[in-house]
Parts: C-alpha cells; sequence; structure tokens
C-alpha cells in the first residue's frame, strides 16, 4: 500500500497549484454556458444532450456522449456555483485516484517492489497529464481512466478464479458495469475490453502467437474462449447502443479542427495521419513542448513521400513492429519470467535483489539459472502465483498504449482534432509501463553494478525531470492568458485569438486589437477573428471598420448570424434602415444545421428579429413588429433573457391600443427579470393610462430604486407627476435625469420638453441647447430649440435656429408658421430679418 499511497500522494501535490486556477478554454462552454448544469434544467436531460450541451441527433452535434462527466459538472455547480476551485479540486483527487489504483495494477504485473513504484511516480508526475488535470473538461478522461483501471482488475480477478470459484462471473460482471461506466465518461473508455482480451490471452495464457490457431482447432482453453466472447459480445452491445443512441451518425468537424481529413490529396491525407501517432508518441516521451491546441496548421500537412518526417513515421512502425514481435514471438528456450533470476541460489526478484545490500555486492548474477526458473518460482508452481514475464508485459503495455488511442487515429472515423493531449491520459498508462519493464529488463540483464545504478538513476531522473515539466507546465495553467501566450510557438492563429479575447475582457483595448491581427496574420479567413475584430471595433465606435471585418467574417462564414446581427445594428444605427431590415431578414433565415454551437447561433437569430421588430416599431408599423416579435419567441432557445423581447411585445400591442394584450406581456416580461427597468417604466404608463395612478407610481419609483443612476427612469416618472400637475416635482425629476444622462440625447430633449411644459421656459431653454449640440442635423431639435428661444425673447437666435430646421427640412409646415410669426414680431420691433 506505500506505493500506491506515495504515488498518489505525488499526483495530489503536483497539482495542487491549479486549485486556484481559473476557468479555461473549453471550460467556459462545457460549464459556463452549458445549460445542463443549472438546476432548473431537468437532469434527465444530461442523457439526451452531448458534453456540450447539444441535443445529440442535432446535426451540429459534437456526438462527445459522457454523461457521467456532465453529472459531475452539475454536482460541483450544485455545491459550488461556478468557483473553479471545486471544479478543480475533483479534478485533481480523481487524478490522485487514478494514480493510486494504477500502481495497484502495475504491482500485478511487476510485483512488490521499486519497479513498481516508478511505473507509479512516472504515471504520478507524467506532463501530459497536465491538461486533462488543470483544465476541467479533461476530467472527462481522469473519470474514464479511473473505471477503465477498475475493470481493467475485475477482468484480472475474473481470470485468476476462473474455474476456481463461483465468484468469477461476478468479476465479468463487474468488468462489463465499468466498462460501460468508462465509455459513458469518455467514448474510449469501451476500449479497456479489448485490452482485457489481450491480457487474457497473451498474458494470463501466455500464448504466443503461433499457439493461438492450434489452440482454436483443438478447442483448448474454453474458458477462455467464453470470456472473450462475451467481452466482444458485450464492446458490441455498447458500441451499438452509443452509435444509436447519437443518431446513428458520425459528427461532422471543420476544416481547421481536422485539415488532414479535409484534404484533397489522399497522399497528404495518408501520409499525415500514419504521422500523427508518431508525433503523440514524442510528446509521451518528450513532452518538451506542450499546448492548449494543436489544431489548424499546428502540424504541418505531409504533401509528399520526400517531407523528412516520413522517416519519423518509418522508425515509429518499425520500432512498434519490433517490440510486439519481441512480446508475441514464440521462444526457442525458456527465458526468465519477470526479469527475476537466481542469484547463489535465491530469488532476485522484481529485479532487485531480496537479500542485503551485503550479499547483493558479494553476490554474481547467473544467467545460466534463468532456464530453469520462471519469476524466481519453479517450473512446477502453480501458474496463478507467477508474474507475468517481461515479453508479456510488453505486450500488454503495447495494448494500453495503442489501443485507447486507436478511436483518435482517424482509422475509423475521422475525428475533431489533430492531436488532444488529454486524450493520452490512457494511452500514457501503456507508456509508463513499457518505460519502467524496459529500464528493469535492462536492469537485469547488464553485470556490473556501476551500470545497475546508472539505469535506476536514469530511470529516476526521467521521473523528476517529468515533475519538473509538469509544474511548469501547472502554472501556464492558472488562467487563460498565461495559458493562449504559452501556445502561441505551436499554434499562434489560435493562440493570438483566444489571448485578443482575454485581453479585451481586461479592457486592453489596443493590445486585443494586435492580438486579433496577428491570429489574422497567421490565417485570414478566422471568420471568428474577423468578428471578434469587428466588435471590438464597434464598441469603439468605429463603425466603419466594423462593417468591413463583419462583411469579411460572412464571407468566410456565411452562417455567422452574430455577424448579421451587428452589421445590422450598425446599419440601423447609421439610417441605413432598408439596407438594416435586409440583413436582419437575411439572419432570421439560416439555419441552425450542422452548427457547433446551435445554441449560440439561434440566441443571435432570436436578436436579429428582436432588432428587426424595433426597426418596424421605430417606422410605426407596429402590426409587422408585432408578426416578428411572435416569430422571435417561436426561435429563441431556452438560454435567451426574454425580458426586452416581451417588453417591445407589450410596447407594440400598447401602441395599437390593445390594452390588455400589452399589459400580459409587461407582466411577462417581469417575471422573467423582476428587477427589468423598462419594463417598469412601460407597465407603469400603461396603469397610468388606466387610471390605476398609485399602482403606477410604485412601478417608476420601483425603476429609481433598481438603477439611481439611470436619467431615464427620472425622466418617466417626471412626465407621469407632469401629467398629474404636479409640476414643481416632475421639473425637478427632468433636471435630474438631464444630469445624469447628459449626453443620451433621448433623455435631454424629454427633460427639456417637461419644463417647457412645466413653464420653466429658462430651464428648458439649456436642455433644448444642450439636445441640438448632441444632434445638430436633427430638425426637431433645431425647431423646439428655436420655440423656446421665441418664447424667450432671443429673436434674432430663434430666427437661426429656425432656418436651420428648414434647410434639413424644408417642408415642415410648424417651423414654417413659427419662423412667420417670429418675422412678424421682428418687423414690429424693427428688427432685421433675413427675409429682408
Amino acid at each position: 500500500m506505500i506505493a500506491e499511497l506515495v504515488s498518489s500522494a505525488l499526483g495530489f501535490a503536483l497539482y495542487l497549484n491549479t486549485l486556484s486556477a481559473d476557468f479555461c478554454y473549453d471550460d467556459s462552454r462545457a460549464i459556463k454556458t452549458n445549460q445542463d448544469l443549472l438546476p432548473e434544467t431537468p437532469w434527465t436531460h444530461i442523457f439526451y444532450n452531448d458534453f456540450w450541451g447539444t441535443l445529440l441527433t442535432h446535426s451540429g452535434s459534437h456526438k462527445s456522449y459522457r454523461p457521467l462527466c456532465t453529472l459531475s459538472f452539475r454536482l460541483n455547480h450544485a455545491i459550488g456555483g461556478l468557483n473553479p476551485w471545486s471544479y478543480h479540486l475533483v479534478n485533481v483527487l480523481l487524478h490522485a485516484a487514478v494514480t493510486g489504483v494504477f500502481t495497484s495494477f502495475s504491482k500485478i504485473l511487476l510485483g512488490d517492489g521499486y519497479w513498481t513504484f516508478m511505473a507509479g511516480l512516472m504515471f504520478a508526475s507524467h506532463p501530459i497529464h497536465t491538461e486533462a488535470v488543470a483544465g476541467i473538461v479533461g476530467r472527462a478522461d481522469v473519470g474514464a481512466s479511473l473505471f477503465f483501471l477498475l475493470s481493467l482488475l475485475c477482468y484480472m480477478k475474473h481470470c485468476s478464479t476462473r474455474g476456481y470459484s463461483a465468484r468469477t462471473w461476478g468479476w465479468f460482471l463487474g468488468t462489463g458495469l465499468c466498462a460501460g461506466c468508462s465509455m459513458l465518461w469518455k467514448e474510449q473508455g469501451v476500449t479497456v475490453l479489448a485490452v482485457s482480451a489481450v491480457y487474457d490471452v497473451f498474458v494470463f495464457h501466455r500464448l504466443k502467437m503461433k499457439q493461438i490457431l492450434p489452440t482454436i482447432y483443438k478447442r483448448k482453453h474454453l474458458s477462455l474462449f467464453l470470456s472473450i466472447s462475451l467481452l466482444t459480445f458485450w464492446g458490441t452491445s455498447l458500441l451499438g447502443a452509443r452509435l444509436y443512441w447519437m443518431g446513428n451518425k458520425p459528427p461532422s468537424f471543420s476544416n481547421s479542427d481536422n485539415p488532414a481529413a479535409d484534404s484533397d490529396s489522399l497522399l497528404a491525407r495518408t501520409l499525415t495521419f500514419f504521422y500523427l501517432p508518431t508525433k503523440n508518441l514524442w510528446l509521451l516521451l518528450c513532452p518538451d513542448t506542450l499546448s492548449f491546441d494543436w489544431s489548424m496548421d499546428a502540424v504541418p500537412l505531409l504533401k509528399t513521400v520526400c517531407d523528412w518526417r516520413n522517416l519519423h513515421t518509418v522508425a515509429f512502425y518499425v520500432g512498434l513492429l519490433l517490440l510486439a514481435y519481441y512480446g508475441l514471438k514464440s521462444p526457442s528456450v525458456e527465458r526468465e519470467c519477470n526479469g527475476k533470476f537466481v542469484t547463489n541460489g535465491k530469488q532476485n526478484a522484481n529485479g532487485h535483489s531480496c537479500h542485503s545490500d551485503v550479499e547483493y555486492r558479494n553476490s554474481e548474477i547467473k544467467t545460466s539459472f534463468a532456464s530453469k526458473v520462471e519469476n524466481g518460482i519453479k517450473n512446477n508452481a502453480s501458474q496463478r502465483t507467477q508474474l507475468p514475464s517481461t515479453e508479456n508485459i510488453v505486450v500488454l503495455s503495447l495494448s494500453l498504449l495503442i489501443i485507447p488511442f486507436v478511436p483518435a487515429t482517424n482509422l475509423f472515423f475521422y475525428v475533431g482534432f489533430v492531436i488532444a493531449e488529454r486524450v493520452l491520459y490512457i494511452p500514457s498508462m501503456g507508456f509508463c509501463l513499457l518505460i519502467t519493464v524496459g529500464a528493469r529488463a535492462l536492469y537485469v540483464k547488464v553485470q556490473k553494478r556501476f551500470l545497475k545504478s546508472l539505469i535506476f538513476y536514469a530511470t529516476a531522473t526521467l521521473i523528476v525531470f517529468y515533475g519538473l515539466k509538469t509544474a511548469i507546465r501547472n502554472g501556464d495553467w492558472q488562467n487563460e492568458e498565461m495559458l493562449y501566450r504559452s501556445g502561441i510557438k505551436v499554434n499562434p492563429a489560435k493562440a493570438w485569438g483566444n489571448l485578443g479575447n482575454v485581453l479585451k475582457s481586461q479592457s486592453k483595448i489596443s493590445e486585443a486589437e494586435s492580438a486579433y491581427r496577428n491570429a489574422l496574420y497567421y490565417r485570414s479567413n478566422m471568420a471568428d477573428m474577423l468578428y471578434n475584430l469587428g466588435l471590438l471595433l464597434q464598441e469603439n465606435s468605429r463603425f466603419a471598420e466594423a462593417l468591413h471585418y463583419y462583411k469579411l467574417a460572412i464571407g468566410s462564414r456565411p452562417t455567422l448570424a452574430s455577424a448579421y446581427l451587428n452589421t445590422g445594428i450598425i446599419l440601423m444605427n447609421q439610417g441605413k434602415t432598408e439596407e438594416a431590415r435586409r440583413t436582419f431578414l437575411k439572419c432570421s433565415e439560416i439555419p441552425d444545421e450542422n452548427l457547433k454551437d446551435p445554441h449560440a447561433h439561434k440566441s443571435s437569430v432570436t436578436s436579429c428579429l428582436y432588432n428587426l421588430g424595433k426597426l418596424y416599431h421605430e417606422q410605426g408599423h407596429y402590426e409587422d413588429a408585432l408578426s416578428v416579435y411572435k416569430e422571435a419567441i417561436q426561435k429563441m432557445p431556452r438560454q435567451f433573457a426574454p425580458q426586452s423581447l416581451y417588453n417591445m411585445m407589450g410596447e407594440a400591442y400598447m401602441r395599437l391600443s390593445k390594452l390588455p394584450e400589452a399589459e400580459h406581456w409587461y407582466m411577462e416580461s417581469l417575471r422573467s427579470k423582476t428587477d427589468h427597468i423598462p419594463a417598469h417604466l412601460t407597465y407603469g404608463k400603461l396603469l397610468a393610462l388606466t387610471g390605476r395612478k398609485s399602482e403606477a407610481e410604485k412601478f417608476f419609483l420601483k425603476a429609481i430604486e433598481l438603477d439611481p443612476t439611470k436619467g431615464n427612469c427620472y425622466m418617466h416618472y417626471g412626465q407621469f407627476l407632469l401629467e398629474e400637475a404636479r409640476l414643481i416635482e416632475a421639473a425637478e425629476m427632468a433636471k435630474k435625469a438631464a444630469e445624469l444622462d447628459s449626453t443620451e440625447f433621448d433623455v435631454v430633449f424629454s427633460a427639456a420638453h417637461m419644463l417647457r411644459q412645466a413653464s420653466l421656459n429658462e430651464a428648458a431653454e439649456k436642455y433644448y441647447d444642450l439636445a441640438a449640440r448632441l444632434r445638430p442635423n436633427y430638425p426637431a431639435a433645431l425647431m423646439n430649440l428655436g420655440a423656446i428661444l421665441h418664447l424667450n425673447g432671443r429673436l434674432q437666435k430663434a430666427e437661426v435656429n429656425y432656418l436651420r430646421a428648414l434647410q434639413l427640412k424644408p417642408d415642415d409646415v410648424i417651423t414654417q408658421s413659427n419662423l412667420r410669426k417670429l418675422w412678424n414680431i421682428m418687423e414690429k420691433q424693427g428688427l432685421k430679418t433675413s427675409k429682408t
């Protein structure tokens, strides 16, 4: 138990600093915006949606069915909300548990000695695990690994009790259940059944390749074939059920996710797909360069046979075949098993002597005894007490390394990544075993004590270096900025783009813009980056540039609804109402088929319809506005906040004098968000209109209480007071509104109106003047400024503003009438007019 505890403790300690880390990268979509984690969402939805909260049968679903992992996220959310600390704690505890179970598994293969300890420490400290443990979404891999090992251990127990105990089928049942749980944590968990079959055939029964067919022909080991048949049946059933549950369709991915899969060249696809396992093995062996993302051009395609990386591919497969041959060949003579020899008549167990150090130094390993003894136990001993031979462990290690990785090889179906470090969490078990058993075999084979020490300390040094790299890499996962900066050298386009989002959230606008432009320098057709740059420019009032980038984003991805939405908003604000209308309409017609995030798409489409309705509303087309609002309500997704939409529905009904319908939608708005200020104001106006004055005043005062800094609230309340003939109070509210929102034309203009109606003409003049300066080309503002100047006796200034208003709107009857009246007064007073 000591080896297990120490290894687990190391696995926990190495990731302690990740407990203070924030949510990073994919965590946002899997946790922050995943509706399946919310208490109001029925928990059964988890079993019908993918890992990201999209319906499994939807054409845009990722098809990553991991309900047990999502359920663990939901429990985290129920206990700690969106505090990342609790999520990270569960990940680290799971990794510690997996490390402990892996060490126990290694002990069954390597015996109770320091080589088992080495295997456990290597697994605990391997840097390739950082993404799976430090990144919260990596919990799927860690949880799957735990049940993967439990399933394998159950099967090993089944093998050892088969034919001797009735409990053997209980262990087999445990194998099947744990395999199913592993698959429900992550898809590759089902591969444990194939690894179990390899263990049974090549490790427990110690069959070699040449022995398999004769064994089948002679019908030996019937219990073995029964177990293998049941494993095959259960594995096929699990895979068939999963395929059916996800709609019998594979997922679809974009070109940037897996460029090789989208390549038109068969040669490029073949060479690249053969090379990628080589790159993954190198990451296991030398994890010097790690990245949060390996998509796009992180691994350039191999387009010709002359690419020097093909040499790596050849070396990898030759080495793999040699290892497989070493493990599966039929030996001509008995070999040592588990690397144990007899030393002066005593066992040398697990690669080290069982006697004292003095005895060890004085002893001489006699290799001639190896052919007489297996694992230090004579050949007539029971097979069940023997540890596997080195060759057996090599075969099992290779199966652990290769079989769980097969789903990621693009062999059976294309995957949505080039390299994913967290996918290597389970295969790393095979890697750690392979390195350990290889080091142990060398240790046993060499004769000199110096060489033995060299091998032992070299292995220990490798573990130390792995641990140091893990500690350093964990620092990169502390926050998103550090993570994305660390990935610039591997995937500059993706890293710069994501870094731009982080810098923008930190209000570092110029740095964010530079980051977005750097991303587009490396990959100019990234629709998301084009859109994000456009959004940044829009928020900084650089509307012409923003429109340019939105149009480029739409050109790159015609289904990007959010780009249409913001394009339409800019056009609407620029007064290009017809162009804005066409943009909103086009957006509303985009289907959500084959989109990665249909929820976000539906939200953007709903927002487009909402803005289209507002456009119709402002043009006085209230029936059209209502029709569009109703379509928006039909299309809006669960996560869309509907309070503004409901409130505008009420406004449209109000303008059509359908007061009961208006009241219904105002109440719906307040039900969906009890502190929605616009609904308090509009509902207050309706209550006042229908004679419920005291109730109306309560809603106006509640709106002010909700946000005392919002001038619009005071303005509406002031209008109510004005209608109630409470002129002094109304004037105070108008002044307060204009002071708070002195840059908002509508508020200032309305305040000036209210002051004028309260006969406070001097104050009204001040705010009409301010309104005219806010919109110098707005005829109504100039006309009203001219009128108040007219009333206040500033006739020449009044004339100037009337004339400016008429220049902008020559056919305005009221301005023409006021100007004629003004000229009559000026002529009577002997003042010069522009007419004369």
